[in-house]
């Protein structure tokens, strides 16, 4: 897998180094340029030998010349990309903390007080995401109305002039020229400041809370880019919907709130200083994720199933409360924001960012004959769906290959724009569909060559936001559409949305699928009335929430989450049980064909994801198989020197060392005693913790906890560390700050009990040891995250430096 460019990735610029800031700390041949690139991981470390103590020494200027020198700046034509390679330069999240003495000293000085205050300012932090996310939302829907509503305004009355003196190609060349040039600005602000921010965020904001650490993609930068870049999508006219980058917007929020400080604006409040570590951090972005689904569909039991179906990989009962609570709060927020800019104080009728409204169950019951069509409906939206990812997976991989520059991302997105508008105005022009406008609720009403009184049924899907249409779908009365119009608006709904979905823009997919289910939703429930005569159970409003439903649950596979959502946003619990028929079988069918939209993107990617489970057939495999070798081991009193050539070798680039008691005359190890961080050794080194040879017996400096959480997330690369060559000579002593008690297994454990050890407890570092409790491997994620289920059984992936 040669030379993929960053351009392409969630990981931002060639230019940029990690969320971190650690140029050197991850891969640095980050495009594939270095050998052995495509090679697996023992090809990778191919010196096999067990490194304790003295490397060879590196000149620190040097190494980040060729680090600038390695990184080329020419874009090629075709990039080559193959979806079974696994990338190495995503790091891991440390979620299992490191009890070692510092940390075991402050927790034993912190009384049951203490605790409780603790406690008191997670209940704080998970109400300022609540009201935070909530504010966004608002701010996001109140800005596209308004934006929205007056580009329909103009575009109308352009329409409405030309068509009495002729020239409508005026009005055609308008739409277009309105929506590209509103739809570049979105791209090219995504584009050229911050590209983690395209997309709905949702496999981003998935993979982080899994465990694995995407750069940029909880910071400000990427919060402001995405809120804009939404807007903007959704007011050019984009096939696109504004609910699936609030899931992504309430995660910057909570990981921002919860670590007191900014760093992208250099600001430190001071405030919430414990909770700077990974394991606090993401237990508060699994907040934010469900605050956002809440405040998108006014869902906050859907929020919190949706951060636990899709999202957090670990869990537990307080957690639950605190999420619910979040959610509850943003709900409540957005509700009472808009209430206030509706005009009605004291209605809270707009729970989230899209109401359904409310389905009547007397008029709109169902029976029980009807089970087997709505079983049927999730059928037809599980083909659909895997159709509809099948298209976008060669369509993104099209993408990867040849449109990896930002301009031609910028110009494809325009392109995209001027073709959904120059397809509504042809499919509106051509449509004879028309209806009368007496007590219709249609905001901008198109005559064109209807009637005087009457309306073309067709502008009602176009000159709307995706979100109104959806509700259209679902109340208008009978025979407010013609089964023509449906089914157009359904194919080209389709391609355009399909083409739309990986654009260099912030969108989300939500809407745009919901929007298709609706459309042939309808039009299935109107040619069952067809057949059945009129019968007064065949009611299009009905089959339109079913085939929403099923079209969702068939590109995005959720079931559980979106059952609850869906009930929440109708207002009805009636449905609850067709709905969760609709979406399993909607998942089962699709899941025959291929993957989820969100899996299939995070495997485009090569991200080491792990599943729930290890695949099914590798019990045939051990531990000793599937380690890393060699593991690069530090002695528990070691020379400064050897710790800054082994965090300054860009060949190895381990973030995990083991600690062993072992005598440095010889190459002999002895049993593992602890195991340390590579941030952590940074910390020491920048403060230069360490005494001469010869004074042994002196204590070294002091730290406390709160020197690492203040250089917490975005630790030091070891390159601006300056070490002398007198201070190289000294030693230090990882006793302190090494976690003594780290997670081992034996080299002969099968790969399912490794995984599940690694997977439930949410490990960066897994140590095998011997029968003697010395070090033989580590178990890192990319080794169990390579291994997988295909077609023809268990395969191994590549691993890529890309």
């Amino acid at each position: 897998m040669a030379n993929v460019a960053k351009k392409v990735s969630w990981s931002g610029r060639d230019r940029d180094d990690d969320e971190d800031g650690r140029a050197g700390e991850t891969t640095p041949l980050l495009n594939g340029t270095g050998p052995g690139a495509a090679g697996s991981a023992r090809q990778l470390t191919s010196s096999s030998f067990l490194r304790i103590g003295q490397l060879s020494n590196v000149d620190l200027n040097e190494d980040i010349h060729e680090l600038e020198t390695e990184l080329p700046r020419q874009h090629p034509n075709e990039i080559p990309h193959n979806e079974k390679l696994l990338s190495l330069k995503y790091e891991s999240l440390d979620y299992d903390n490191s009890e070692n003495q510092l940390f075991l000293e402050e927790e034993r000085r912190i009384n049951h007080a203490a605790f409780r205050t603790v406690e008191i300012k997670r209940w704080v932090i998970c109400a300022m995401i609540g009201i935070l996310t909530g504010l966004v939302a608002c701010f996001i829907d109140i800005v596209v109305e308004n934006l929205a509503g007056l580009k329909y305004r103009v575009v109308k009355d352009n329409i409405d002039k030309f068509t009495a003196k002729g020239g409508l190609s005026f009005s055609l060349l308008l739409w277009a020229t309105l929506n590209a040039s509103v739809v570049m600005v979105g791209s090219v602000i995504v584009a050229f400041i911050e590209p983690v921010a395209a997309g709905s965020g949702i496999p981003q904001i998935k993979c982080y809370l899994n465990g694995v650490k995407i750069p940029h993609v909880v910071r400000l930068k990427t919060l402001v880019i995405k809120v804009c870049g939404v807007i903007l999508s959704v007011v050019g006219g984009l096939a696109v919907g504004k609910e699936g980058p609030m899931i992504h917007s309430g995660s910057v929020i909570a990981a921002g709130i919860s670590q007191g400080r900014s760093t992208s604006l250099k600001r430190d409040f001071k405030i919430f200083e414990y909770f700077r570590r990974d394991t606090e951090k993401r237990d508060f972005v699994s907040a934010g994720a469900a605050a956002g689904v809440s405040a998108a569909f006014g869902a906050p039991v859907g929020g919190v199933l949706f951060s636990l179906e899709e999202g957090a990989s670990f869990w537990n009962q307080f957690l639950t409360w605190r999420i619910f609570f979040a959610s509850m709060i943003s709900t409540f927020t957005l509700n009472s924001v808009l209430s206030v800019y509706h005009g009605n104080i004291w209605d809270l009728s707009s729970p989230g960012l899209i109401n359904f409204g409310r389905f009547d169950s007397e008029k709109m019951g169902y029976t029980i004959q009807e089970i087997p069509i709505f079983i049927f409906m999730g059928v037809v939206g599980g083909i659909l769906g895997a159709l509809f990812n099948a298209l976008n997976y060669w369509l993104t991989m099209f993408r990867i290959r040849y449109i990896h520059r930002p301009c031609l991302q910028v110009v494809e997105a325009m392109l995209v724009a001027a073709v959904t508008a120059t397809v509504g105005f042809v499919m509106i022009y051509c449509s004879r569909d028309c209806q009368p406008i007496q007590g219709s609720s249609v905001a901008y009403p198109l005559q064109l060559f209807c009637a005087d009184g009457e309306y073309n049924s067709m502008a009602t899907a176009f000159f709307n936001t995706p979100e109104k249409s959806v509700v259209n779908l679902f109340h208008d009365p009978p025979g407010s559409y013609n089964p023509m119009t449906l089914g157009m608006f359904t194919l080209m709904y389709f391609f355009l949305a399909c083409w739309t979905y990986g654009l260099t823009v912030s969108a989300g997919v939500f809407i745009p699928s919901l929007l298709i289910g609706a459309a042939w939703g309808r039009l299935f429930g109107i040619s069952l009335s067809y057949l059945t005569k009129g019968s007064i159970w065949a009611d299009p409003g009905k089959y339109a929430l079913m085939g929403a439903a099923a079209q969702l649950g068939g590109i995005v596979r959720m079931t559980l989450s979106l059952t609850v959502i869906m009930m929440e946003a109708t207002g009805n619990v009636t449905y609850g049980f067709p709905i969760m028929l609709v979406l399993m079988t909607a998942k089962i069918v699709g899941d025959y064909f291929v993957e989820g939209l969100y899996d299939m993107h995070i495997q485009l990617q090569s991200v080491p994801f792990l599943h729930w489970e290890a695949p099914v057939t590798s019990h045939s495999l051990t531990a000793r198989e599937v380690m890393s070798t060699p593991v690069t081991c530090l002695r528990r009193i070691e020379r400064v020197g050897t710790v800054v050539d082994i965090l300054s070798d860009t060949s190895s680039n381990h973030n995990g060392f083991p600690v062993v008691e072992s005598n440095p005359n010889t190459t002999q190890v002895a049993g593992l005693r602890g195991l340390i961080l590579r941030s952590q050794l940074i910390v020491l080194l920048k403060h230069k913790v360490f005494v001469e040879r010869a004074n042994l017996n002196l204590v070294q400096r002091r730290l406390k906890l709160k020197d690492f959480r203040d250089a917490y997330p975005r630790f030091p690369p070891i390159q601006s560390i300056h070490v002398s060559q007198d201070e190289r000579e000294c030693m230090i002593d990882l006793s302190e700050f090494m976690n003594p008690s780290p997670y081992t297994v034996p080299q002969e454990a099968s790969l399912p009990r490794v995984f599940k050890l690694f997977r439930a407890l949410g490990l960066r570092h897994l140590v095998v040891v011997d029968n003697r409790n010395e070090v033989v491997g580590m178990v890192t994620r990319k080794d169990l995250a390579r291994y997988r289920l295909g077609k023809e059984g268990l395969e191994e992936l590549s691993l890529a430096q890309t």
